[in-house]
């Protein structure tokens, strides 16, 4: 087998410039930064030749040379990130990767409660950090997570302790400024709740002007006994802009973590949800919606992991496809010998508007335990002509008529949001695309 050479990987050559000043971080930062440049540069950059991605051409991806996110650019104003809030939330701000102390909005936090940067706690606390960065996201999973541990930067860490209900949904904003410069950041959020803990995490991803930025995140949500996680992933980026994005969860007995993805942009987007189930009595729900149009490629990877008895799992992932736009799913539940008494349901739906829209679906089930309530379904298809009809025959014109069918249709996944203005947000968003938006709104 051919030797990779390493100085033609994209990022491998960066690196130890990026680790020069770094000299006095933490021993285990360091080990764990080199175990994941060492898997990037010995494996490279995956291909349709991997079983992973055979229906995912990141080639483009290779092709650009981006700068490591450094904080450089235009000022960024309150003014312009604005918009991008949530009412009554704690909001962490990162403008390209780089956290921005002047626009973020952190204070009213229960004693105990930790919400805070990354980089923060690494300079005056990393022990605190040490049992939770990198234990469940391993750098021998994931090209995409070797990367983003190699060049791990900053993020959000959230820590609440024992019994404490923390009412505040905390928002992790990243902010790319787009443009010409090709800025790449991999920001690693951390959220551990410990036992019979509550809270809710919104991360988002926004631009201020189109460009064709690179952001590589990954996230690790760890939920105690009896915890309870609610966390929102809101993707509304340039069209031109590469997404490559992994959450990892994991849960202990009597725990429930719930996990809604939205992909409202990016050219081309991967996100990869891992959630492995090792109390009794725990549950995982991932819930997903995505649009596509013109030639986005949107790629949706799931593995859940019933490794104890008496666990739930339900996943919901809806797409709406326009243009050219291409989207993957693979979804996987895995149910270990141990793992009696699993229930666990997986579906994929995908609405195709237009004829040149393809959607490739794959929904898989690999049960070892043999009392067990697992199912398992997809769909693709077109609007149904006779409901279309119905609706006209009722005097709403054909685009107010199919638009009111794909609002439906994407209400499914919409409604399981328990964040009301996340759920608003998206509401309006359904609105303001679909044809006879107004039409829409009325009628519901």
């Amino acid at each position: 087998m051919s030797q990779i050479q390493t100085d033609r990987v994209p990022f491998v050559a960066d690196f130890e410039a990026f680790v020069a000043p770094r000299s006095g971080e933490p021993e285990f930062l360091r080990v764990l930064r080199q175990q994941g440049i060492d898997h990037f540069s010995s494996k490279g950059l995956p291909t349709i030749h991997d079983e992973e991605w055979r229906f995912t051409n990141i080639a483009p991806l290779g092709r650009v040379s981006f700068e490591l996110t450094d904080g450089q650019g235009r000022e960024v104003g309150i003014e312009e990130v604005r918009p991008f809030f949530f009412d009554g939330a704690i909001h962490l701000v990162f403008v390209d990767g780089v956290f921005a102390t002047e626009l973020s909005q952190v204070a009213g936090l229960p004693e105990g409660v930790f919400v805070g940067t990354i980089a923060s706690v690494l300079d005056e606390d990393p022990d605190r950090i040490e049992p939770w960065l990198g234990c469940r996201a391993r750098v021998a999973s994931h090209a995409f997570v070797a990367l983003n541990t190699a060049f791990l930067q900053d993020g959000l860490f959230v820590h609440v302790p024992k019994g404490v209900v923390l009412e505040q949904p905390v928002h992790v904003l990243n902010v790319a400024r787009g443009g010409e410069r090709k800025i790449a950041s991999h920001l690693r959020h951390v959220i551990v709740a410990e036992e019979s803990s509550q809270l809710t995490v919104l991360e988002s991803y926004r631009c201020l002007e189109d460009g064709g930025y690179f952001n590589c995140p990954v996230t690790e949500v760890y939920a105690a006994k009896n915890a309870h996680v609610d966390h929102y992933k809101l993707q509304r980026e340039s069209t031109d802009a590469f997404h490559m994005a992994t959450l990892e969860i994991v849960t202990e007995r009597d725990a429930t973590v719930r996990a809604t993805s939205v992909s409202l942009g990016g050219g081309l987007v991967r996100n990869d949800f891992n959630g492995a189930m090792v109390g009794e009595h725990s549950e995982v729900v991932l819930n997903g919606l995505y649009f596509v149009d013109g030639e986005q490629v949107v790629d949706h990877h799931m593995l859940v992991e019933h490794v104890a008895p008496n666990c739930h799992s339900w996943e919901l992932f809806k797409g709406i496809l326009e243009g050219r736009g291409k989207t993957v799913f693979n979804g996987k539940i895995h149910v270990y010998q141990a793992a009696q008494k699993t229930d666990a349901k997986q579906s994929n739906r995908n609405l195709l508007l237009s004829k040149g829209a393809i959607a490739h679906s794959n929904p898989q089930l690999e049960i070892y335990a043999d009392d067990v309530r697992c199912t398992h379904g997809s769909t693709v298809g077109e609007l149904d002509d006779e409901a279309v009809f119905y609706l006209r025959s009722r005097g709403i014109g054909k685009a107010a008529a199919r638009s009111l069918l794909t609002f439906a249709f994407a209400s499914e996944v919409v409604q399981t949001i328990r964040y009301d203005a996340v759920r608003e947000h998206l509401e309006e968003f359904l609105f303001a695309r679909l044809p006879g938006g107004e039409v829409v709104r009325q009628a519901v």
